[in-house]
């Protein structure tokens, strides 16, 4: 059964808690973590993101003290694939109707 996996980013959601206003509130707490970003950059961390670097994930966590599943939040739904039916389902596809017979071997009693 195939599976539907979506995610949450919770990175405003934690800024609004922690009383940031803006985004480039961000820029001098991780500036103290070794990560050196533009606004530009900043800003865009405040949308879905589809790449992010695991320091740069660690420095977002350690800033507003939560952990990933705090961050990110996962969502996963099975998704009910339909099997195919036959429309008659007593008769055979046409291929099968058309197989060869296995052969049997059997001894040759005048070869003795």
């Amino acid at each position: 059964m195939k599976m539907d996996i979506t995610y949450q980013w919770q990175l405003p959601v934690l800024m609004a808690r922690a009383g940031y206003r803006n985004t480039t509130d961000l820029i001098e707490p991780l500036a103290d973590r070794g990560i050196v970003l533009s606004r530009t950059q900043v800003y865009r961390l405040t949308r879905d993101p589809e790449r992010i670097s695991l320091q740069l994930l660690a420095a977002l966590c350690d800033i507003f003290d939560v952990g990933l599943d705090q961050m990110i939040t996962i969502d996963s739904k099975r998704i009910r694939t339909e099997r195919k039916r036959r429309v008659n389902a007593e008769m055979p596809t046409l291929l099968e109707s058309y197989r060869p017979v296995r052969a049997r071997i059997v001894e040759d009693p005048d070869d003795q």
